[in-house]
């Protein structure tokens, strides 16, 4: 078979051929078990939503910024005063309270037998395997003996269902799956920022797709906009004290004027010289936090980012996984590898 450490290539082939029958029957086994495998798994599809976010300094564009690009880098972020730029979409995606607030959206499937929120369908209606169930369920079973899972579920601040801030291993385990399901990726070279979402149903998927596109959107907005919102509120208080006090000086000037308008004394129109001067001067200042408050109304629009969608989310037609067909061929495949290897065994070990 081996001679000058050469391999004897048609005398193994023989060999080989001999043992047809050892393929024939391990090819039936491995196909009977690789589609008793494969086809019990619960089938998922991807849904990819992209998006081009408004550049935060716009000065920064040109022939320098396409340069930079081209080695990974960008002009734009770098000399941009923002806090979070394109380049950390995806790190929000990762972060605790970011994941959380995911937990309420609402979502139907395909067949409209299931609308419920993100979280119960996470923990209620996803599909396994069923040669898994038993290892599951024995794998629950010694965690619950091993370390009894907390079920109070605190309460969040403003309204939300939940309190990003504790929480219990259920709540825990679901961030993972949430973040597990639904990644962001951001193209240095394109300044895109791609959200791929995962899902047992077509509708769900494609309805978490445009829901986490939201939710960025929404998430950046308020980002951008929180400075000039405190501010807008700042004033819109102040102008609405400077308001009250400009209305009473004016009817308390208004009032003195009319109970002594016949008077000629140098008391009274000393008096009503200094309620008139206190009225312009309440006056002036409403005027000037009007002003102010418009100012800071017309900053948050300023600062609110546009946002160009460049492919919107569908639902998907096709399954992406798992691929039944190919994982057969592969085991068929790896089977008749080692197979051949069993044959061939003492010339391998000659071999080497």
């Amino acid at each position: 078979m081996i001679t000058d450490n050469r391999l004897d290539i048609p005398s193994l082939a023989k060999k080989v051929w001999k043992k047809k029958g050892l393929y024939i029957k391990v090819w039936i086994v491995v196909f009977i078990l690789a589609c008793a495998w494969i086809f019990p798994q619960p089938r998922y599809y991807t849904c990819s939503v992209s998006l081009a976010p408004e550049s935060t300094d716009g000065k920064s564009g040109g022939g320098l910024a396409s340069l930079a690009a081209s080695f990974g880098l960008n002009v734009g972020s770098m000399s941009s005063s923002d806090a979070i730029y394109p380049q950390l979409y995806p790190d929000i995606f990762e972060s605790t309270d970011f994941v959380v607030d995911m937990f309420d959206i609402q979502v139907t499937t395909k067949d409209q037998s299931i609308t419920t929120d993100y979280f119960t369908y996470l923990t209620k209606y996803q599909k396994a395997n069923p040669y898994l169930l038993p290892l599951l369920w024995t794998k629950d079973k010694i965690s619950s003996l091993i370390q009894k899972k907390d079920t109070l579920v605190v309460p969040g601040k403003n309204g939300k269902r939940f309190d990003y801030f504790r929480l219990n291993a259920i709540t825990d385990e679901v961030k993972t799956m949430v973040s597990d399901a639904i990644k962001c990726t951001y193209s240095k070279a394109t300044d895109v920022v791609t959200i791929t979402v995962t899902a047992q149903d077509p509708l769900v998927c494609a309805l978490l797709a445009d829901s986490a596109m939201m939710h960025l959107q929404d998430f950046i907005i308020n980002y951008r906009t929180k400075k000039a919102k405190n501010d807008y509120e700042y004033y819109k208080d102040l102008t609405e004290k400077a308001k009250r006090e400009y209305d009473s000086a004016r009817i308390e000037y208004s009032t003195f004027v009319d109970k002594h308008s016949n008077a000629h004394r140098s008391s009274y129109q000393t008096e009503q010289m200094a309620l008139e001067s206190e009225m312009t001067v309440k006056q002036q200042l409403y005027n000037i936090m009007t002003t102010r408050m418009e100012e800071a109304q017309a900053k948050i629009q300023e600062n609110t980012p546009a946002f160009t969608t460049l492919k919107c989310a569908t639902v998907p037609v096709k399954p992406a996984g798992p691929k039944r067909l190919m994982f057969v061929i592969a085991m068929l495949f790896l089977s008749t590898i080692a197979a051949t290897g069993w044959i061939l065994r003492k010339e391998i070990a000659e071999w080497f």
